[in-house]
Parts: structure tokens; C-alpha cells; sequence
């Protein structure tokens, strides 16, 4: 009750507060700082790592509950998943289905290196973000809560001692007055004496209690400011589990970068042998020879045409290098128009010899051949010469 009145009281500006020293302010301050930012490092990290709301209750729930969370399937697994079956019903043996079976399986990896990746991230970073809200946190405002009160005890005895004082010394004052012992009432000096001895004792009480109030407010003190500065601690700590953290999502991010390099040094590969094989099947079906067809819309579309080259007597119009499916560099010649340069955008391991080998930012001269696959162009290099894959280059004017 003396508590609350005195807040009371300071609240309306009439009593005194004891004001804790600068240091101690200091470390209140950096305390409810570093509380704050942690809070929402805490929650953007979770985000980052679970950006669906519905997962993420789901999962504070369980933990709540104590209960262990539900293992779940990750986008890139799932989508490993629905390439797989659509490969088993299209023909894993079609060049289709050979593809969605090597892009599922890289999805699939990717999909487990990101679980591995928030696993990590969840125990090494936000786990000690959470005990430390949960725990240290919560212990410092129980202590700071109980210096409060503390404070106010204080304060709230250093009020009523000051009051005593204050009667006590009127009472010593009317005491001190000589009595009129003609009046009626003499007894008003017996009264005033008695008086002046009671508030003495008043004195004598509110002393001795705000000695012990001060004593465990001084403990509460020393207590709370020792809390307060293992913050620098828990400052060390956290600093350890971002660097553990940044560990891991860099070697995520490089898990995938190779997933990806890989994938797509099989699909720069395999697209040749894919389209060579489907036109080799059509030059040995029924169709006509590929010299009479016209050209694909592609290959007009991405370079003009050139003269036919020199053909084999075992397909009638069709060029050796592209019905065989094999570059012969001896039999290639550059037209006398239709070449551009391009820049090559990505490095490119050359699968066998007839393909040519590139390097990022490189610039080679490039054109087609009639009958050859769009997706692929002639590439020179000085006395260099291959198949380089459309993908990777940026064909210039």
C-alpha cells in the first residue's frame, strides 16, 4: 500500500523520487536496446527461413506443446517429386524425360540442402536468440521489477521518516512553550509533552526501517546491475552464433551454386545428343532428305543461312558433321556472310572434341549451318573451331 501511494504520488509530481546514478541508467538503456533488436532479428530470421505464416504458427505451436515438429517436404523436394512421376508417365527413356529426371533430381538436392540449411540456422542462431528473450531476458525484468518496488519501499520510508521529523520537531516546539497554569485546561502541556515523546518514537521507528529498506535496495542493486552487465556477454555470444550463421547460409548458397553448375554442364551436353539423335532418326526414316526440307524457324530466325557445305554419298543433301551428328573442324568453313560475334556469358567445359571450350566475357565469331540444330552454332576462336551451345553466349549485331 506505502508502494503504491508513493507512485502514486510521484506520478502527480508530489514526492520525491531516488534516482538510480548514470552508469545504471546506462545499462538499463543497453539492456532494453539490445532486448528490442534481437526481438526482430529473431522474427525476420524465422521469416527468412519459413516464409509461410501458416507453417510458422503451426510450428510455435508444437513448440508450445512440446511436441517434436512434423518433418516437411521442402518446394524444391516436392517439385523433385512431381518431375519424377511426370518423367515415369512421359518416358524416362524420351529425351523429355531423360531431362525432367536430371532437373528433378538437382531440385531434389537443393531441397535437402535447404533443410540442412535452416536446421543449422535454427540451432546455431535462433535458438540462442530465443533463450536468451526467454531466459536472461525474463530474469532481468523479474530483478528489475523488484528494484522497483525496492525503490519505492525506499522512497515511501524516506517520506515517512521525513513526516515524523517534521511532527516531531512542532511537537518539541509546542513543548517548549511555558504553561499558563491560570488557564482551565492545563493539562494541554501534559498533552504536548506526551505528544513531543511519541513522535520521537516515530522517529526511532521510521529510522530503523528505512536502514533496512536501504540495505535491500542496495542488494537488489548490486544484483540487477550485474545482470545487466552480462548484456556485454550475451552481446559475445550472439556475435559467435551470427558468425555460425552466416557460415551456413554461405555454404548453402554454395551447395546450390555447384547443384546448379552441375545441372546445367549435363544439360549443355546431353542437348546435342538429343537433338543430333532425333534428326538422325528422321534422316533414316521415310521422310525426304533434309536438303529439300527448309531450314528450322529457329536457326533462320537466329543467323541467315550459309551455302551448303560438302555432303557424304551415304545421306544425299545432308552435311557429314551434322548427319552424323559429329563436327568434323577439317569440313566446317565460315560462310562468306551471315557471321556475328557474341560474348560468351558463362564458362563452358567442351564435352567431347567437337565442341569448343568457353570462358565468361570471351568474344568469339559464331554462325550456323543449314540443317543444324538451333540450339547450337558454329564458335571460332582463332584457329579454334566447335559447337557452342545458343544459351550461353549473348549474340551481338
Amino acid at each position: 500500500t506505502a508502494s503504491f501511494l508513493q507512485f502514486t504520488e510521484e506520478k502527480l509530481g508530489q514526492a520525491e523520487k531516488t534516482e538510480l546514478d548514470a552508469h545504471f541508467e546506462n545499462l538499463m538503456a543497453r539492456a532494453d536496446c539490445t532486448k528490442n533488436w534481437t526481438e526482430k532479428i529473431l522474427r525476420q530470421t524465422e521469416v527468412l527461413l519459413q516464409p509461410n505464416l501458416s507453417a510458422r504458427v503451426e510450428e510455435f505451436l508444437y513448440e508450445k506443446l512440446d511436441r517434436k515438429v512434423p518433418s516437411r517436404v521442402t518446394n524444391g523436394e516436392l517439385l523433385a517429386q512431381y518431375m519424377t512421376e511426370a518423367a515415369n508417365d512421359f518416358g524416362p527413356g524420351t529425351p523429355y524425360g531423360k531431362t525432367l529426371i536430371k532437373v528433378g533430381e538437382t531440385q531434389r538436392r537443393l531441397g535437402a540442402a535447404e533443410r540442412d540449411f535452416i536446421q543449422s540456422a535454427s540451432i546455431n542462431f535462433l535458438t540462442p536468440l530465443r533463450n536468451f528473450l526467454e531466459g536472461d531476458w525474463r530474469t532481468i525484468c523479474k530483478e528489475r521489477r523488484t528494484l522497483q518496488n525496492c525503490r519505492l519501499d525506499l522512497d515511501a520510508c524516506k517520506a515517512r521518516l521525513k513526516k515524523a521529523k517534521a511532527a516531531e520537531a512542532k511537537a518539541a516546539c509546542e513543548g517548549d512553550a511555558v504553561p499558563d497554569f491560570q488557564e482551565t485546561r492545563p493539562r494541554n502541556y501534559v498533552l504536548s509533552a506526551s505528544a513531543s515523546a511519541l513522535w520521537s518514537d516515530e522517529v526511532e521507528k521510521a529510522e530503523h526501517e528505512l536502514r533496512l529498506t536501504q540495505t535491500e535496495f542496495d542488494r537488489q542493486a548490486e544484483v540487477t546491475r550485474l545482470l545487466l552487465e552480462g548484456i556485454s556477454s550475451t552481446h559475445v555470444n550472439h556475435l559467435r552464433c551470427l558468425h555460425e550463421f552466416v557460415e551456413s547460409q554461405t555454404n548453402y548458397y554454395a551447395q546450390c551454386y555447384q547443384y546448379m553448375l552441375d545441372l546445367q554442364k549435363q544439360l549443355g551436353s546431353s542437348k546435342g545428343e538429343i537433338f543430333s539423335g532425333t534428326f538422325v532418326g528422321n534422316a533414316e526414316s521415310t521422310s525426304p532428305p533434309a536438303a529439300a526440307a527448309s531450314p528450322p524457324a529457329g536457326a533462320a530466325a537466329a543467323l541467315p543461312a550459309v551455302p551448303t557445305i560438302p555432303v557424304v554419298p551415304t545421306i544425299v543433301g545432308v552435311p557429314s558433321a551434322v548427319a552424323e551428328g559429329v563436327l568434323n573442324p577439317n569440313e566446317v568453313k565460315p560462310p562468306t556472310s551471315g557471321t556475328r560475334k557474341a560474348r560468351v556469358l558463362y564458362d563452358y567445359e567442351a564435352a567431347d572434341s567437337t565442341e569448343l571450350a568457353l570462358l565468361a566475357d570471351e568474344m568469339i565469331t559464331v554462325y550456323s549451318l543449314p540443317g543444324m540444330d538451333p540450339d547450337w552454332l558454329i564458335g571460332e576462336r582463332g584457329n579454334q573451331k566447335g559447337k557452342v551451345p545458343v544459351t550461353y553466349l549473348e549474340l551481338l549485331s
